[in-house]
């Protein structure tokens, strides 16, 4: 099967696509005939060996995608042939034309949800939902600051908070971002770029400040995100690109947190939580996943390089 390999760490194009055996489905796994891949920034970071959590090489990326169940191994129930699904997380790597699974990392893909929108759930949507609900602790009648919520995380992040009922204040840098943003359903649009935003938000709140702030570049960010919050608010911290330096007093007075994340840090009971709201969401439509651009599996480098350049907007997701 055709599959993208790193044979070692380094810049985008250090991902080749190659001729590899199929994997075999044994006991208690799904094989998954890939129609559709996201491509997230954390694959980026793997692949140039700058993350925690490295791979041992030579090594398939990818933890998202979306297809059909191609074939299972022995013990497995509820799962057959030509079922649609999406994964979070695989044995042998998404970026490929099969997925070798263990079951618990597969989970049904509604009709009405597209191939490439499956493709879209596993990391972003997951990440959006611990960060408001297991680490953020959310609550309805809240208010979020989504900062930074024309990407994939961002996106996932506002369509869940209003579902569940928050007060949605949501962050973009581009007129094109704005209106994808408002689109999903953000109760208040503001553009990052302009001096003047920050003002915008205590006012929206009315000196108030917001009770959870999902983060997605903290080193430019967390400073003043603190300035921000309500009392006892908590700054949940996404993604950073660097280090950062905070006045911690700003913390004091309101007895507010700054919280780190990951999904991958999530139990397998937190997974199963996670993806029976998820597949909810899905079903009854509220979650409703945006695609930017599709490219052909051949162009994975030129979607790591789209996947961390400014102005984010939707998901990347790949075609084998």
């Amino acid at each position: 099967m055709k599959a993208i390999r790193v044979h070692q760490p380094g810049p985008p194009d250090v991902m080749k696509l190659e001729e590899i055996p199929e994997p075999v489905a044994g006991p208690g796994q799904i094989l998954v005939e890939v129609k559709a891949i996201g491509v997230n920034p954390v694959e980026a970071y793997v692949r140039c060996g700058t993350y925690p959590v490295s791979s041992p090489l030579p090594y398939t990326p990818g933890t998202d995608a979306a297809g059909v169940v191609h074939s299972v191994g022995t013990g497995v129930a509820g799962q057959k042939r030509g079922d649609r699904v999406y994964i979070y997380g695989s044995i042998t790597g998404a970026y490929a034309r099969f997925a070798l699974c263990d079951t618990a990392r597969v989970y049904p893909l509604p009709a009405k949800v597209t191939f490439q929108q499956g493709a879209a759930v596993g990391v972003p949507y997951g990440t959006a939902w611990r960060a408001l609900f297991s680490i953020g602790q959310a609550w309805p009648g809240q208010t979020v600051l989504v900062h930074g919520a024309s990407g994939g995380v961002g996106i996932a992040a506002v369509q869940i908070a209003r579902a569940a009922g928050l007060t949605v204040i949501g962050t973009a840098g581009t007129e094109r971002g704005l209106a994808l943003v408002k689109e999903q359903g953000a109760d208040h649009v503001l553009n990052h770029t302009q001096s003047e935003y920050l003002k915008e938000i205590t006012a929206i709140t009315g000196g108030r400040g917001v009770d959870v702030i999902i983060e997605m570049l903290a080193n430019v960010n967390l400073n003043a995100d603190l300035g921000l919050l309500a009392g006892q608010g908590r700054v949940v911290v996404v993604g950073s690109r660097g280090p950062v330096q905070i006045d911690a007093r700003q913390m004091m007075g309101k007895d507010s947190s700054i919280l780190g994340m990951s999904l991958r840090n999530a139990t397998p009971a937190g997974l199963v939580m996670i993806h029976a709201a998820l597949g909810a969401g899905l079903a009854a439509g509220t979650l409703r996943p945006v695609i930017n651009r599709e490219l052909p599996l051949a162009e994975a480098p030129a979607a790591h390089e789209l996947v961390m350049s400014a102005g984010a907007y939707g998901k990347i997701v790949l075609i084998p």
